[in-house]
Order: structure tokens, then sequence, then C-alpha cells
């Protein structure tokens, strides 16, 4: 009976999981919405030159969107790097971060908000190249009535071991937090492609409630706008995605995703329920084939997981930028399961720090 139940919970998420195969309709007939787009950036002197590049190459209206870019007390050549790359470009805006509001990146980014003059609100990091069509999706789901909206942020991939453990895992985060919003669970988005109407942000009283930890900035502000009933949309159009480099090493890699999940704990208690159950069947699944010895049932729960994995990596993986043949599927997916226990451990003793 337990291993029926677990074979049906498990199929009652992949089922939800599959409603992402549906194409997202795309209208070009919508007019454009003004847009701010709000950059914080510390120490970001090697990352300047790719960002700057990005953000010129956007295909909008350049009369309809600012860039506002809030230099954090960096300690290296970030603040004259970017004032030298935007000289040229009227609708460019740099400034120093002082007297902050809040702490971290909460203080920059509303710093910048608060000097925005459009009421559409784009947010991207520092170290991030968007693709030319951004502001175009943005502006599409804005005109659609969604107070606040998030998109797709994928690494770049390399043949490097530690850089498909991040966009692996990186995967599984959008697949899960799109396929959550789809059935109206949104808990969780990436600040590298986040966006909001700045009347709804002051509705929600900013990040004002989202202090519980010095990460998780865009998960938190989410959840307030939640708990408001706001209207939230997600965009998946590959014209759209915000790309930047993985960690470059294990430990670095460790780190940061210990830190996202130190944030899941400030959830909502109905999306730390519904996480809390998908990750455990997972990991009660793949660990199956230990009590073999017992009974050999169990290890139909290895291979529906097995061969369920494949099937909605195969699915999906392009949706969200990626790309994974069949014998990286079968280990990047152990190993991603076994360090989800190791960013749970670590994220409990961990310090934040921006």
């Amino acid at each position: 009976m337990t291993i029926l139940i677990v074979i049906i919970i498990f199929l009652i998420y992949s089922s939800i999981i599959l409603q992402l195969t549906k194409s997202e309709l795309k209208s070009d007939n919508t007019p454009l919405s003004e847009i701010s787009i709000i950059i914080a950036a510390k120490n970001e002197e090697g990352n300047a030159d790719r960002l700057i590049n990005s953000l010129t190459k956007l295909e909008y209206d350049p009369s309809k969107f600012e860039i506002i870019i809030i230099d954090d007390q960096s300690t290296d050549h970030t603040f004259s790097k970017i004032s030298a790359l935007i000289n040229d470009y009227s609708n460019f805006r740099l400034y120093r971060a002082n007297n902050t509001k809040y702490v971290g990146k909460r203080g920059a980014l509303q710093f910048g908000i608060e000097k925005a003059k459009f009421n559409n609100i784009v947010i991207t990091d520092a170290d991030c190249r968007v693709k030319s069509g951004l502001l175009k999706e943005y502006s599409s789901k804005f005109h659609c009535g969604n107070d606040f909206v998030f998109g797709v942020a994928p690494y770049k991939q390399f043949n490097n071991l530690i850089n498909k453990i991040a966009s692996f895992d990186n995967l599984w985060v959008h697949i899960l937090t799109f396929s959550f919003a789809e059935i109206g669970l949104p808990y969780s988005s990436s600040a590298r492609s986040f966006g909001f109407r700045k009347d709804s942000f002051i509705k929600i009283e900013g990040y004002k409630n989202t202090n519980e930890t010095l990460s998780g900035d865009d998960d938190l502000l989410l959840r307030e706008a939640v708990k408001f009933r706001m209207k939230i949309g997600t965009i998946t159009d590959p014209d759209a995605f915000v790309f930047t480099n993985s960690k470059l090493t294990l430990k670095e890699h460790i780190r940061q995703k210990s830190r996202h999940t130190s944030t899941s704990t400030h959830y909502l208690v109905k999306n730390q329920i519904v996480l809390g159950i998908w990750h455990f069947i997972n990991l009660v699944m793949i660990f199956s084939p230990l009590l073999a010895f017992y009974n050999a049932i169990y290890l139909l729960l290895f291979s529906i997981k097995f061969f369920s994995d494949i099937f909605i990596i195969k699915l999906l993986m392009k949706k969200f930028g990626y790309k994974f043949n069949i014998i990286e599927i079968i280990y990047l997916q152990i190993i991603y399961e076994l360090l989800i226990i190791v960013y749970f451990i670590r994220s409990i003793a961990m310090k934040n720090k921006w």
C-alpha cells in the first residue's frame, strides 16, 4: 500500500509538470509598455562589458525604456567602467547607492526603483546577458494585467562537470517553479529575470516584509504578492532568456544553492509542504533499491522514477534553454538528488552575505 501511495503521488506531481508542454501564446500586436530596468551591481567590473553589450541590443523603442544601474559600494572599478560604457546612451543612468533603506541587494534595488520614472519595472543582475526580445515579452505580460512576472534564466552550458551539475539543477528549478506557477502556486523566481508594476510593489510595501534573510529578495517579494492575491505571469519565450555563468567550483555552487535553500524556510507554509512532499517522494524512490533485499518490488519505485526523469528532462530541457544526453541525465539526476540533502544541511548553519 505504501508503495502504491508513493507512485500515485509521484504521478500526480509528474502530471502537473507535464502541463509545461503547452505552448505559450505570443502576441506581437500589443502596444509597447514603458519600462525601467533596474540592476544592482557590486564588484562587477569583469562582467560590465558583456552586460552593457547585451542591453544595447534590446529590440525596443529607446524612448520607451530606461536602464538604471546602481553601484552598491563596489571596491573595484565597477562605477568608472560602466560609466564609460554607457556614455553614448541617453536612456542609461548610473548611480552610487548611498544611505540605502535596506541592507544588502534589497537596498540597492529599492534605491533604483525609487529613481525609476516608469511604472513597469524589470530587474536583472549585473553578471547577466539578456536576449534581445526581453522587453517585448515583459511588455506583453504587463499589458495583460499581470502585477508580477518572471522569466527563464538559464546558465550558459559548457563541457565542464561543475557547470553540468549547476545547469541540471537550474533546469529542475525552472521545471518546478514554472509548473507550480501554472497551477496557481508560484513560490520562487530568478532575480535575473523578474518584473513588477511599481504601484503593485508599493501596495505590498515593497521589501519591508522580506527581510527575514539577506538572500531571496525575489522569492520573498513574490510571496508577498501571493498574499495580496496579485496576478502573476510567466515568460518562457527563448527571445527573452537571461543568461549567466554558473559557479566555477563545487564549493561555490553548494554555497550558492545552500543560500537559496535557506530562503525556502520563509516560503508560505502551503508551498513548503508541496515542495517537501515532492523532494521526499523523489528521495524515497531514488534510494528504494536499498530495500530490494527486503522485497524486490521496491525496484519498481526506482524504475518509475528512472524512466520518468529521462522522459521529463528530454521533453522540457529545450523549453528552458538546456541540452543533455541520456547518460548525462542519468548520472546528473542522481547527483542532483544527493546534493539536495547537502544544500539543506548546509543551509541551516550558513551566514548570508551580499
